[in-house]
């Protein structure tokens, strides 16, 4: 895997899916990025995945892509495996979007997705996410846009 300082967009990356699969994020090349770290038991799960459902139908054609990580670091709220994850999100939510493997997004172990996300300068955040749901839009070239606070609902991101 190339080193992070030679990393100039985030298709550079290659990352597992739900179901262990790796997944070359250079398939999403010319796609918008909605990227968020999510869980199944936390008080803002279900608004947030009913919203990223609503934003995903009604844009996926116009190339928005949702990439969801399942990440456990917040009250241990998502403590399942993989399969339990999925089978929550696509069961309960109807998720289609793609669901990865289950990361850490601060610390040293932290993902290189998140790693690359966070190495911009975002001035009322610091670098660390503060807890599921923090979203990050990502550009067509794969240069990441903008962050949003875990409260930030997915609906209110809409441009008109």
């Amino acid at each position: 895997m190339a080193s992070q300082a030679n990393i100039e967009s985030i298709y550079d990356l290659t990352v597992k899916d739900a179901k262990g699969n790796d997944v070359s994020l250079s398939i999403f090349k010319g796609k918008v990025l909605l990227i968020v770290n999510v869980a199944s038991q936390c008080g803002l799960t279900d608004s947030n995945y009913t919203e990223l459902n609503q934003i995903y139908q009604k844009y996926k054609d116009q190339g928005l892509e949702i990439l969801a990580f399942p990440c456990n670091q917040f009250g241990a709220q998502e403590p399942g495996s993989n399969q339990q994850i999925l089978d929550f999100a696509c069961t309960r939510f109807k998720a289609e979007f793609p669901i990865f493997d289950k990361v850490d997004v601060n610390g040293k172990n932290a993902s290189p997705v998140y790693k690359v996300l966070k190495a911009g300068k975002w001035m009322i955040f610091e670098d660390d996410i503060q807890w599921n749901f923090a979203k990050f839009l990502v550009d067509k070239n794969g240069k990441v846009s903008d962050r949003y606070y875990p409260t930030t609902s997915p609906i209110s991101m809409e441009v008109n």
